[in-house]
């Protein structure tokens, strides 16, 4: 199926916009060849959908979600299956493939990722999502 037809699949992505190493790394993973239509949506702009994960316990701050074939896939699970469905080549492709095509060595790395992020946007003067109200 070609990614112009309405019945191909389709990926949604949830990052946060304002992180320059999430915005450009979901951008960099080249997707569409392998999967088709890839939606790429910036958590910042959607609180509904922020809120949504929050009552299903994923935390947007602590990682990227990837919406696939009816399934969520978030924070390390996430990157595994964007390194398993990302281009076959180059350098980016290889690095990440070789980094979470194992699950268990990427929820070890994923944290460090998660902590450069934050100190990142820290750096830059961004601010993190906010945090939902106490109960």
């Amino acid at each position: 199926m070609s990614s112009a037809d309405p019945a191909a699949p389709k990926m949604q992505i949830v990052y946060d916009g304002e992180c320059p190493f999430c915005s450009n790394f979901v951008r960099l993973y080249q997707l569409r060849e392998n999967v088709g239509v890839v939606d790429l949506v910036d958590a910042r702009t959607t609180p509904d959908l922020v809120a949504s994960f929050r009552q299903k316990g994923i935390e947007i701050d602590n990682g990227m979600v990837v919406l696939w074939e009816g399934r969520t896939y978030y924070g390390a699970d996430a990157m595994t299956l964007l390194a398993m469905l990302g281009a076959q080549s180059g350098a980016f492709a290889t690095l990440n493939r070789w980094l979470f095509r194992e699950p268990r060595l990427a929820k070890l790395i994923y944290p460090v990722l998660v902590f450069g992020r934050r100190a990142t946007l820290a750096l830059l003067g961004r601010k993190p999502f906010l945090t939902p109200a106490s109960p």
